[in-house]
């Protein structure tokens, strides 16, 4: 009865992404095969045989018994027949035959394929016998996407970012600072440690961004590091579509399309490593840091702050960079969101369970580890569900997108103002461009900028806001030193 209820309801609402009718009056029908390609490569899905549609309106076929075990055993022997589709996705338990109102109908359960199984694809031949599932409907994907499925199948062995460049040089085609910054972390998180000694060439080799293969005589500089410390020239010249973008929308002005931004824009080196800095430094400003000391330093990292830093990370170290569309982070007032393209190489329900973790980017994800940003593999989901449930905050909801293919991670930041028992101190721009002044009087725009991941204008516009009030610069423009004002 339980599951006449959920067939009967499935009637009521109609086909839609998950549940396709067909009727099969007429034999067991072609179109059954372009549904099961399409679920397979996409979130799965139910098809029910023996259901005709006519007016928007789904009712029974009334097949008898013998003919549905007639098409069961079909689906078997067609389900093993290569000439037919390349892969069985099905086990006993997820085909039944069923009864609906006196008709005799039968379930299939058609499960999304694991990455490494992807494209299911009919006859022999996956290029124009592919599928995936859009809407109500099963839909043809061109070679292009075929050709990227059967890469990420392959992804374990073959991680996109692993591609070797003979052709670059240290000195011309990478950024000394990303490259002093970055090995700065690492000395700092592994002190002593023999590496630490190495030339940059020799640490490139053992951190996977230079590789010499005596085998295959494959030698050179990874897309790993050249999208982490390269010039952005230089990432251009290898993934001319490469873009990275953080959109800050925290006014309700529609006039004010964003209240600041991060790309590419010529005022600083584009690469991942900058990115995530600088990007992450923003994003930290709406987290609230309870006020917490160990011996006399003040703790201001929370498992919300790595939980972010998670996020960011996850969006690149699983973004399909070889596509034309881009990374995406935006900030809202009450939410974080974050989009990568290409599609989840787990399921939705593998994501929130956590513990499996297959990225593109394997050799960008362990550089992020080791400095410490990144979860091992397979814990970064759960760091991200820790981080939000530390405030009370909503479940982080994961969708995949299509047209183009994305993935889109949301934190809800929701609210902050529960009672406790702790103070909650949130650092502003302005007080953190007074922290650096405090510091280093002498220190320049484009350096504050650099620190606290701003755009020069955004800096300027809180210094000018504060001039005369907190703040005096003494001294000709392109040089002096600044003066922070006591107040009476």
């Amino acid at each position: 009865m339980e599951l006449y209820s959920y067939i009967r309801n499935l009637c009521d609402k109609g086909e839609n992404t998950e549940v396709e009718f067909k009727s099969a009056l007429g034999g067991f029908p072609s179109s059954f095969w372009e549904t099961y390609s399409a679920f397979g490569n996409t979130a799965g899905g139910i098809i029910v045989l023996g259901i005709k549609e006519k007016n928007h309106k789904f009712t029974p076929d009334h097949l008898t018994a013998e003919q549905v075990a007639k098409y069961k055993k079909q689906y078997w022997d067609d389900v093993h027949n290569k000439s037919k589709v390349n892969i069985c996705l099905t086990v006993d338990a997820d085909v039944s035959e069923e009864d609906c109102e006196g008709s005799a109908i039968l379930v299939f359960r058609i499960p999304r394929a694991i990455y490494s199984k992807r494209p299911i694809y009919l006859t022999q031949n996956p290029f124009g016998h592919t599928y995936v599932r859009r809407h109500e409907g099963d839909y043809l994907i061109d070679d292009d996407e075929v050709r990227r499925m059967f890469a990420d199948s392959n992804i374990k062995d073959y991680p996109l970012d692993a591609k070797a460049f003979p052709h670059f040089t240290l000195e011309k085609d990478f950024d000394d600072t990303t490259i002093r910054q970055y090995r700065q972390l690492y000395n700092n998180r592994h002190e002593g440690h023999p590496w630490t000694e190495l030339s940059d060439l020799e640490f490139f080799k053992k951190i996977g961004g230079y590789v010499s293969n005596s085998e295959t005589g494959e030698k050179g500089f990874t897309l790993a590091a050249v999208l982490m410390f390269g010039l952005e020239e230089t990432i251009l010249s290898v993934l001319p579509h490469y873009y990275v973008d953080f959109r800050e929308k925290l006014s309700n002005d529609p006039d004010i399309r964003w209240t600041d931004r991060i790309h590419p824009d010529g005022n600083w080196v584009a690469n991942l490593y900058q990115f995530h800095r600088r990007v992450y430094m923003k994003m930290a400003q709406s987290l609230p840091v309870p006020f917490k000391l160990e011996g006399l330093n003040r703790v201001d990292d929370t498992p919300a702050h790595k939980a972010l830093r998670e996020a960011i990370v996850n969006t690149i170290i699983h973004a399909r960079l070889t596509a034309m569309h881009c990374i995406v982070i935006e900030h809202y007032p009450d939410r974080f969101v974050f989009r990568n393209p290409g599609t989840l190489l787990v399921s939705v329900e593998q994501y929130y369970e956590g513990g499996t973790s297959i990225c593109r980017n394997s050799i960008l994800q362990k550089m992020f580890e080791f400095i410490g940003e990144g979860e091992r593999a397979g814990s970064g989901v759960d760091t991200i569900k820790k981080g939000w449930a530390y405030n009370k905050w909503p479940k982080p909801v994961i969708r995949e997108l299509y047209d183009p293919e994305q993935v889109e991670l949301t934190l809800y930041l929701g609210s902050t103002t529960t009672k406790t028992t702790t103070t909650t101190i949130k650092t502003t721009t302005k007080e953190q461009i007074l922290h650096l002044i405090e510091a280093n009087p002498s220190i320049s725009i484009s350096e504050i900028a650099e620190k606290i991941g701003l755009s020069k204008d955004g800096v300027y516009y809180h210094i000018k806001q504060m001039l005369g009030k907190k703040l005096n610069h003494i001294g000709p423009t392109n040089g002096g030193h600044w003066e922070i004002l006591k107040e009476l």
